[in-house]
């Protein structure tokens, strides 16, 4: 049997005050903020849920009536396509999810045993398993304050000879300052895979996230801005890149004949019906990231308001979409960020805490024994996400915006009363 990677709290010194603990209970036994003008009952509001009002049921149908439901059937290709065209990008490879995408891209590339990709050590973990199952080593850095992405300074004192890939993540749906990534990818001769699960229809200098690098991958994970259910997508410039995506994708079925192979190939296929949802969502995703963005701006206004409350960054060179409305609690808040999430849950306010860096992890910790990331620590200390869904109306909006509010103005009154 495998056996867990084993980390006692002892193992981290003064790094265990990081880790965050358990999520706190929500309730919802008292009055909450209607749903609509007549309906009084009382409901959470989840962190994220998805948006699903366009044509997915009609196309979903036309699956089933039809008898094409598995990796075969035109939404596939109907959804590469308007996806692809959606990042500004020529071709695009439909897979089962977004860590598949990850690494089909690398496994595309060729990368494995002996090569080096370097990537942030505050993402999601789905980023450094990629490169783990190729064989290849992940190179940790830490993020920069400004945009909470990976600084691009230790990128390059980290470049060696090995370097095969820079994994750069557009941290919560802002993208990374690309251009000087670009500049060293061209001159030590390394490529660029962007993980752009949290960034669909962002923009870098007014380019879509998913055409900055060799490969853009995305997840469609049931909480991202396009979904469908599960389900991933890399988007390329490069028909070759692209054609064998494909071929590696299907178990490297060969165009010569049905069971002849001629790489190792993998069952990493999306299904026709997980398409139709796709090519439905991505019909909508203008107005999805609108509203996102809509959001954030509302937030963004009152929450400025409040001391020691940091608001997500936009920098004047991306369109931010604001996958998830991150904050920061800083001490001068009066508030700890556990205690602020403990009054959100008690009145029906669904929150997440921020990304555990990589190098903090059970099964990495041993690899990354003795680094040290500062700015990472400092976000999972202190940051987590604010309900961030496409669809939440203003009602809703205004009732966390004021819960937050609230929670800060018994802060005060407690602390003036000691």
């Amino acid at each position: 049997m495998l056996e867990p990677a084993d980390l006692k709290p002892e193992d981290l010194g003064n790094l265990a005050k990081i880790i965050p603990g358990r999520d706190p209970e929500l309730r919802i036994s008292i009055p909450r903020i209607p749903v609509s003008e007549t309906d009084l009952q009382s409901r959470v509001i989840p962190v994220c849920e998805p948006a699903l009002g366009g044509n997915e049921a009609q196309y979903v149908l036309d699956c089933i009536e039809s008898n094409w439901i598995s990796s075969a059937g035109k939404y596939i290709p109907r959804f590469e396509e308007t996806f692809a065209e959606a990042c500004d990008a020529s071709y695009g490879v439909a897979c089962a999810n977004g860590t598949v995408a990850l690494h089909l891209a690398l496994a595309t590339l060729g990368i494995g045993p002996g090569d080096e990709v370097i990537l942030p050590t505050f993402t999601m973990i789905a980023t450094i398993n990629a490169i783990t199952y190729t064989g290849a080593t992940p190179v940790l850095v830490d993020s920069e304050l400004v945009t909470w992405n990976m600084d691009l300074n230790q990128v390059a004192d980290k470049i060696t000879p090995r370097t095969r890939a820079v994994m750069p993540v557009h941290t919560y749906g802002h993208p990374v300052d690309m251009d000087p990534l670009a500049e060293m990818a061209e001159r030590h001769g390394f490529c660029i895979i962007e993980d752009a699960a949290e960034a669909h229809g962002a923009e870098y200098k007014g380019r879509k996230t998913g055409s900055l690098g060799h490969a853009g991958c995305f997840s469609f994970y049931a909480n991202k801005i396009i979904t469908t259910g599960e389900g991933g997508m890399i988007t390329t410039n490069d028909p070759n890149l692209a054609q064998l995506a494909r071929t590696l994708r299907d178990h490297a079925f060969s165009e010569e004949r049905h069971f002849w192979h001629k790489y190792i190939g993998f069952n990493y296929r999306m299904t026709n019906m997980q398409a139709a949802v796709g090519l439905a969502q991505t019909e909508q995703m203008e107005s999805f990231v609108e509203a996102r963005r809509a959001n954030a701006a509302r937030y963004t206004a009152a929450l400025n308001r409040i001391p020691g409350i940091v608001t997500p960054p936009e920098t004047e060179w991306v369109k931010n979409v604001f996958w998830m409305y991150s904050i920061l609690v800083e001490d001068d808040s009066g508030m700890t960020r556990d205690g602020l999430r403990t009054y959100l849950a008690d009145h029906g306010i669904e929150t997440r805490t921020f990304f555990i860096p990589m190098h903090l992890q059970p099964i990495y910790y041993r690899a990354f024994e003795g680094e040290r990331y500062p700015v990472a620590e400092m976000l999972c200390q202190r940051g987590f996400y604010l309900p961030s869904a496409s669809s939440l109306t203003t009602r809703e909006l205004d009732y966390v915006i004021e819960m937050v509010q609230r929670a800060h103005q018994q802060a005060a009154s407690s602390s003036t009363a000691d």
